[in-house]
């Protein structure tokens, strides 16, 4: 599975289905008819493509729209909630984190208690398990068919470096001035409250 066929199925994904756990069920099914390379060649494209949104300037998009900070997790799971709103978006959002204001998926969020936004939130945790659980069901491996499939993620990825920090310099959301030239749009349609001292 090279990268447009990737990106074909989370937009075929997209088109076929409504709700993350939809996708999840359908993802899940169309993956375990496909052979077990391809599975772990799915799970190797988003990786690479998650690895892509690693930037500091991502970050402070996710902080910004989480209310000020945002945990290590949360912003993976945030990377793997941008490859579900399709590949223009992601790529755009690469490139310029601001343009998340653009999609139907943040504008939904804007002045809605935090509280509620439930299944809108913006993470896709569940994504990053998918591939691994049609690993399993075609194997039909029980629950620790994970070590297996993780060591097949790793063969095909080779050998990588060590943990990589994010890419670009890391600069705090919390600075109006910072956060209003690098990401203006978002910064107006949310607000943070200022700290209590």
């Amino acid at each position: 599975m090279d990268i447009d066929s990737f990106w074909k199925l989370i937009e075929e994904c997209r088109r076929q289905t409504r709700g993350r756990d939809e996708r999840l069920t359908w993802l899940c099914d169309e993956l375990s008819r496909r052979p077990l390379t391809e599975i772990v060649q799915f799970q190797v494209r988003l990786d690479e493509v998650t690895h892509e949104a690693f930037t500091w300037d991502l970050w402070a998009a996710a902080e910004r729209i989480f209310g000020g900070w945002c945990s290590d997790d949360g912003f993976c799971y945030f990377g793997l909630w941008m490859v579900g709103i399709g590949r223009e978006a992601f790529v755009r959002a690469v490139i310029d984190p601001d343009s998340l204001a653009d999609t139907p998926e943040v504008q939904c969020l804007v002045g809605r208690p935090r509280e509620l936004w439930n299944d809108d939130w913006p993470e896709w945790e569940s994504l990053d398990y998918v591939a691994m659980e049609a690993y399993g069901l075609l194997t039909r491996a029980d629950d620790d068919c994970g070590d297996a499939f993780y060591e097949a993620v790793e063969a095909e990825e080779g050998a990588v470096g060590g943990n990589r920090g994010p890419r670009g310099e890391q600069w705090d959301v919390r600075c109006e001035d910072e956060a209003m030239r690098k990401l203006p749009r978002l910064s107006a349609m949310f607000p943070l409250r200022p700290l209590v001292r």
